[in-house]
């Protein structure tokens, strides 16, 4: 008989490692090449819902993974859309659920409210 466990706290560490990672990847990737960045995300149940910042700008956004690996959405300061993945590693904010993370990913732009084509 198998007995399912709750997330313990250091998958939920990982999945914000890697979410934070995402959301650096999509605010660096915007020109959609692999880039490194830093993001600062906040747990709420599978997602971490944060913000990353680097050569690309400002990105807020949400996202979700598994392990190291992450995937998600996210928006910048000139309201360009990008989708990005990546992996990362991260380190809590003191007691908190907050995490502050590194990560190295990709992302390409989705939406772009300036480009008429």
């Amino acid at each position: 008989m198998t007995t399912a466990h709750p997330p313990s706290l250091s998958s939920r560490a990982t999945r914000s490692a890697a979410a934070s990672a995402v959301l650096a990847a999509a605010a660096l990737g915007l020109a959609g090449c692999s880039s490194v960045g830093v993001g600062v995300g906040i747990p709420v149940g599978p997602f971490s819902i944060g913000v990353g910042v680097g050569s690309g700008g400002v990105n807020a956004g949400v996202s979700t993974g598994v392990g190291p690996v992450g995937v998600g959405v996210g928006v910048n300061q000139r309201g360009q859309v990008s989708a990005g993945a990546g992996v990362g590693v991260s380190t809590g904010i003191g007691n908190s659920n907050a995490r502050v993370g590194v990560g190295v990913g990709t992302s390409t732009v989705i939406h772009d409210p300036h480009d008429r084509n």
